[in-house]
């Protein structure tokens, strides 16, 4: 077990409830535009403290900013002032890392960073503490590089040989950085593996948050399947897609929104609906009535498995990456070996067959591990005996 894990808070000489939520902390997140597992993390640590706030960029509405950041605003750098931005923010990645280290953290004693992309490289000082809440060394610059380019239309060409060259720019800068970081906590064995790969650094794992109160057990199943997704390439939403069309007679749900939306309506079967965006309530409604949970990604940790089996809802992964740590083949859910529709069908298939082991209460069981209260725990006391040490 990790050593962070084992702390205990009769352990640190300063009471965590005043050393860490009376100081200066200064919060930096890539970027705030809808919300996602990065943005859930957010919301569980703005508990622990009256941080500041920073952001490349902030275009929440009023309910996720409710949510995020308690209602706070975040103090944003120049890309916040950018033509079309929330539908064209990716295509502004080459100014992320300056705009980044334009903005001013000096001051605080705590800076805590969540980065999947730039956080990491906030400019700090030698007397501040910085803690890197890492969900994955951004991954345009290292692990997806060759997918970016061909998602983009540019693996070969001038234009391609320039975006090339561009990632490499970013790749250069992440490695870097990585300096200005005191202390990486990583999101799951996974990502851990990845930082000490591209950074050459340990980490502590935290795996991220699951709201079991708003995500509570369903026992009751329905007649149908239900898959959940931002709809990008790399969530490979289109082999799910392709896997039920080959299955009519059972019933898919489709939840979420992104740009191969039209793609995959085009694609679909009438087996297939598609839901969009759902409210809270809808969402734990489909998800913890679904016979199974199917997701094809290779994920940094997959949050969205724990959600769902939060709800006593079986899982149907891939069998790589974040979900090697979240599910227990034939207990809590089922493997299919290969990104391919036809390893989701037979994993389908069997699912159907046999089943899993676990009741729905034993499969919400197995969460409380990575409960909400258990991770402002895990941090808290992780962040106290950093300070503890830096502050000596």
């Amino acid at each position: 077990m990790d050593h962070a894990f084992l702390l205990s808070a009769e352990r640190l000489e300063i009471p965590l409830s005043v050393s860490l939520r009376n100081m200066k902390v200064a919060y930096v997140h890539d970027w705030l535009i809808v919300s996602g597992g990065a943005e859930k993390v957010t919301h569980e640590i703005l508990k622990l403290w009256d941080a500041d706030v920073f952001s490349l960029i902030d275009l929440l509405n009023d309910e996720d900013r409710d949510f995020i950041l308690h209602g706070k605003h975040a103090t944003t750098s120049f890309i916040q002032n950018m033509p079309m931005l929330r539908q064209k923010y990716r295509f502004y990645l080459p100014f992320f890392p300056k705009a980044i280290e334009k903005l001013n953290v000096k001051g605080y004693e705590l800076v805590f960073s969540s980065s999947y992309a730039v956080a990491k490289g906030v400019k700090t000082e030698k007397d501040q503490l910085h803690i890197c809440y890492c969900h994955t060394p951004m991954r345009y610059a290292w692990d997806l590089q060759e997918e970016y380019l061909h998602n983009a239309g540019m693996s070969s060409g001038i234009k391609g040989s320039v975006l090339r060259s561009m990632l490499g720019n970013l790749r250069d800068w992440d490695k870097r950085t990585v300096d200005r970081v005191d202390h990486f906590i990583a999101n799951s064995k996974n990502t851990a593996e990845r930082i000490r790969k591209n950074y050459d650094r340990s980490s502590t794992v935290i795996h991220p948050p699951v709201d079991m109160d708003a995500f509570p057990l369903r026992s009751e199943k329905h007649e149908y399947f239900v898959t959940m997704a931002r709809l990008v390439p790399y969530k490979r939403m289109d082999l799910i897609v392709k896997a039920f069309n080959n299955m009519p007679d059972k019933k898919l749900l489709l939840i979420g929104e992104g740009p191969e939306l039209p793609m995959l309506r085009s694609m679909a079967k009438e087996n297939i609906e598609f839901l969009g965006h759902l409210s809270q309530e809808q969402l734990v409604d489909k998800i913890g009535s679904a016979k199974a949970i199917v997701l094809a990604a290779n994920e940094d940790l997959g949050l969205t498995s724990l959600e769902a089996q939060s709800c006593g809802t079986p899982v149907i992964a891939y069998k790589k990456g974040g979900y090697l740590e979240t599910v227990q083949d034939g207990l809590n859910g089922i493997f299919f070996a290969e990104q391919k529709a036809e390893a989701i069908q037979e994993a389908v298939f069997q699912f159907e067959k046999k089943g899993v082991e676990w009741s729905a209460e034993n499969i919400r069981e197995s969460v409380l591990p990575f409960s909400s209260k258990e991770f402002r725990r895990k941090i808290e006391l992780f962040v106290g005996e950093k300070l503890k040490a830096h502050n000596v």
